[in-house]
């Protein structure tokens, strides 16, 4: 009876399922990649100047003044950005815009679980093309016709990376669909393809702010690419919501942008806190993937890894399982603070 008025599509949607974010004390939460060090204080500083009483009026429905300090960090012109409510409703976006057609997207087989939600959601046909034996994208397996390309760049969740020069001829070989490459990581050690937005005209790039700049909770993402795909997008914006970005959020994500130092040290601090969690880690016994995300993607050679999780929830400590194929033998953790990466070390060397 409940379900009754809901509609055939409804009925058949499989919804994504956020990392869990339990309210418990003291703990040690290293299970949905959220940066362990606050928010830069300049983006902090602007968010309280705009809380004020002009707040009663509607923000910028362009979000100009962001648009602007994103296009003058990456070097490219503010009409080749768009700015979202955080990079899902970015990419939600990109799927309407770009994905609808008779054709078949492709993206790997373990990868962010959201790009199969979208497509249950906007009625979008897919295939999934594994990642090799070492758990990377191996694009000699995306020759074949499709009606787009999506894959994050590191991908989530192994943190392998994909080099740049193998993106590029992807795209040279991939000419007439288009091609999103999801950033979300790419500030931890990968190189971002938005050098080659200008030469490929089927080149979409996104990226968020909740991970190398601290703001999870204000919900900033962002697409970089040429303008007609810009245009797209803005239509489905316009379409949808013409205000996803609040005038605290345009602010705060101004500021960040802005403060390249603080960013570049959080970063700096974080690649070092993995490798060195990493070296740890192989040293109880774990095969750690090579990561360049702000966490790593490990299993042990003998324990199984639920029961390890299940016995680090114990000790107060979250990591995140994924009960999928292929990967049940995994856990993804994320990079915490030196302390928190310790406890975690110490905890399983007792498990």
């Amino acid at each position: 009876m409940s379900q009754q008025f809901w509609s055939p599509l409804v009925r058949g949607l499989v919804p994504y399922v956020p990392g869990e974010q339990p309210k418990v004390a003291n703990l040690v939460k290293l299970n949905t990649n959220e940066n362990p060090y606050p928010p830069s204080p300049k983006a902090l500083a602007a968010m309280q100047l705009a809380v004020n009483d002009s707040l009663r009026l509607y923000p910028d429905p362009d979000a100009t003044a962001l648009k602007l300090a994103i296009a003058q960090y990456y070097g490219v012109g503010t009409t080749q950005v768009f700015v979202g409510n955080g990079s899902d409703e970015v990419l939600a976006h990109a799927f309407m815009s770009f994905f609808k057609h008779d054709k078949p997207i492709l993206f790997p087989d373990i990868s962010y679980s959201f790009y199969k939600v979208y497509c249950g959601l906007y009625e979008v046909d897919y295939q999934t093309v594994p990642l090799n034996a070492r758990f990377q994208i191996d694009f000699s397996d995306y020759q074949r016709p499709n009606g787009g390309i999506i894959f994050p760049n590191p991908n989530a969740p192994t943190g392998c990376l994909t080099p740049l020069a193998a993106i590029e001829a992807l795209l040279k070989s991939n000419t007439d669909s288009v091609v999103i490459v999801d950033e979300a990581y790419v500030d931890f050690g990968g190189e971002t393809a938005i050098s080659l937005v200008d030469r490929y005209p089927n080149l979409l790039v996104t990226q968020t702010l909740s991970k190398s700049r601290s703001l999870a909770g204000l919900r900033v993402g962002l697409a970089i690419g040429q303008v007609h795909l810009i245009e797209a997008l803005e239509r489905v914006k316009n379409s949808f919501n013409s205000y996803p970005m609040d005038k605290v959020a345009i602010a705060g994500g101004v500021a960040a942008f802005e403060d390249k130092a603080y960013f570049e040290q959080t970063c700096h601090a974080i690649i070092a806190d993995r490798e060195k969690l990493t070296q740890q880690l192989i040293g109880l016994g774990f095969e750690v993937l090579p990561s360049a995300a702000n966490f790593i993607f490990a299993r042990h050679q003998q324990k199984d890894a639920m029961q390890i999780a299940a016995a680090l929830r114990e000790k107060a400590i979250i990591v995140r399982h994924f009960k999928l194929p292929r990967i049940e033998q995994f856990l993804r953790i994320t990079i915490g603070k030196p302390e928190e990466n310790q406890l975690l070390v110490d905890a399983l060397a007792t498990i």
